[in-house]
């Protein structure tokens, strides 16, 4: 039984993993939509509602928190994502003001014809 397991291991380890949910989330923001599988997508698009939330909470809290939420987003994502960051800050977090929260949609694509995985479409939703 999965008693208190969460997330997904995709036959990775876990450095492999955490690099690739990385680079996932900075893509999905950088590019707004991304092809994957199901699997992937499932497992990244929790985090990055998570950090679309902190980004627009960050808005109407103080400098100090402002500057918090950003080094916590960093962190998050890894080295080497300050534009991310400030485009998800500046860009993206103000487009879900009034969202409660579903920043993210899954649009099934059908199989891949190699290996008959299930493909998806994973995009930020449009207001």
């Amino acid at each position: 039984m999965r008693h208190q397991i969460k997330g997904y291991r995709l036959n990775r380890g876990i450095g492999h993993r955490n690099s690739m949910r990385r680079t996932m989330i900075k893509q999905l923001f950088e590019h707004e939509r991304i092809k994957t599988t199901l699997a992937k997508a499932k497992s990244i698009q929790p985090d990055a509602e998570k950090l679309i939330t902190l980004a627009k909470n960050a808005q109407k809290a103080g400098e100090i928190e402002q500057v918090n939420a950003r080094r916590m987003a960093a962190g998050e994502l890894g080295n080497s994502s300050s534009e991310i960051v400030k485009k998800l800050f500046d860009d993206i977090a103000p487009r879900f003001t009034s969202r409660k929260g579903g920043y993210t949609r899954l649009l099934k694509l059908g199989p891949r014809q190699g290996d008959n995985a299930e493909m998806v479409v994973l995009e930020l939703v449009s207001e």
